[in-house]
């Protein structure tokens, strides 16, 4: 069994470095994708290792936008058109962090082939406070002057968006550890639904929704668990995770979860320090 670990950055250069040292195994392959925004040289580690590899179609990401949907299906699609065989594409930021020993994330993979793991809310019935995503134009991506003004005006001008299909809108973490028969079938489904693209292509916060709007409306729902595998924290009501420091390390191996987000070395290495003192 092989795996795919997909990491996003686009700072902290060292910081990165310290998590790719943490995922690098015989049974994987890493690959990278570097926002376009940033020089791709600073986050160049260890080139000459044969298991790393750096996403060629790179997207200028627009935090929330439509840009994070694209960069992570582009990525994807060079994934699968290497035709390496993966079980399981593990889906990190720069800021994730292993909680665990990387040999026992394979073996629980290994024990749970054809599952993936994805955080899931049903938006109309569990996660009331991201209804106005669906209702509301989002212009996040659009590269004009005074576009949140205009955002503001188009919104209240037109009437509330509808939702262009019956399928139910889910949502939640946009972090997930997937398989490539659900990868296959989103990609195939965007490409053969071109109103569901753009109706995404306007909603904020898309990558909390777009996956598992379409995966828990498929035949492939009974193979989703609604567990991503990672410790993240939000606190009043923030769109930001809470940067977990050495405070909260007894709440981290208490979750038995086996990754956290968000970490922040400039804020408290020591965490990270702990943690890889508890990994060897």
């Amino acid at each position: 069994m092989r795996i795919a670990h997909l990491i996003f950055v686009h700072k902290s250069p060292l910081q990165f470095e310290r998590l790719l040292m943490k995922l690098i195994s015989i049974n994987a392959d890493i690959y990278v994708h570097v926002d376009k925004k940033v020089d791709i040289n600073q986050f160049v580690f260890l080139s000459n290792n044969p298991n790393i590899f750096y996403i060629q179609n790179r997207v200028s990401i627009n935090w929330g936008n439509y840009t994070m949907v694209k960069a992570i299906l582009s990525s994807f699609e060079e994934i699968i058109n290497s035709k390496i065989e993966y079980s399981h594409i593990n889906l990190l930021s720069g800021q994730d962090y292993p909680l665990k020993k990387i040999e026992d994330f394979e073996s629980f993979l290994s024990e749970n082939k054809g599952k993936s793991f994805i955080q899931s809310l049903s938006i109309y019935n569990e996660w009331h406070n991201s209804k106005e995503r669906l209702t509301k134009y989002c212009l996040g991506d659009w590269n004009i002057p005074a576009k949140h003004s205009i955002q503001k005006l188009t919104n209240w001008i037109f009437p509330k968006r509808k939702f262009p299909t019956d399928l139910e809108p889910y949502g939640s973490s946009s972090w997930f550890v997937i398989t490539p028969d659900c990868i296959k079938y989103v990609l195939d489904y965007l490409k053969m639904n071109p109103k569901i693209t753009h109706f995404f292509k306007y909603t904020w916060g898309v990558d909390e929704i777009i996956f598992q709007t379409i995966l828990l409306n498929s035949h492939l729902k009974e193979t989703i668990i609604n567990d991503n595998l990672r410790y993240i924290v939000f606190e009043n009501k923030s769109p930001h995770p809470k940067i977990l420091n050495l405070n909260d390390a007894v709440k981290l191996i208490d979750s038995d979860k086996f990754f956290a987000r968000k970490f922040c070395m400039d804020a408290d290495s020591k965490i990270l320090d702990y943690l890889d003192t508890l990994l060897r």
